[in-house]
């Protein structure tokens, strides 16, 4: 079963870093405000680089003058399935420590570029939740 992480990463601004094993690769996401366990709450996920697989256990000091410098824990950690997967939406449901259950990653248009929804969703499809 592939695995997440969610690192707080304490670079210049404060946020969380959502990554899917994927492709080889974690597919990776800054979260500013953190993931949500309410369905209600939309959180807003920047899509970063991908990052090597070898990053899901990374917990340490990114040295000043480095990309992201600052400190970074992991916060959560599991595994996941992958439930649903389209251009611009990805269902997973999550078996973490502390986040468990779906979540839907929906692209949107903004202005400035591409962003996606961080979203704890119910049981079911893409409108649920």
């Amino acid at each position: 079963m592939p695995r997440f992480v969610v690192q707080e990463h304490h670079a210049t601004h404060l946020h969380w870093d959502f990554r899917l094993e994927m492709d080889g690769v974690l597919k990776s996401w800054a979260v500013p405000k953190g993931p949500s366990m309410d369905p209600a709450v939309k959180r807003l996920a920047i899509e970063v680089e991908d990052h090597d697989l070898d990053y899901i256990d990374f917990e340490g000091e990114i040295e000043e003058g480095e990309y992201g410098a600052g400190a970074v824990k992991i916060w959560d950690r599991g595994e996941y399935e992958l439930l649903e997967r389209e251009d611009g939406f990805l269902r997973v449901e999550l078996k973490g420590e502390k986040l468990t259950g779906p979540f839907k990653l929906i692209k949107m248009k903004w202005e400035g570029g591409d962003k996606w929804l961080l979203i704890q969703g119910r049981q079911g499809g893409k409108t649920d939740g």
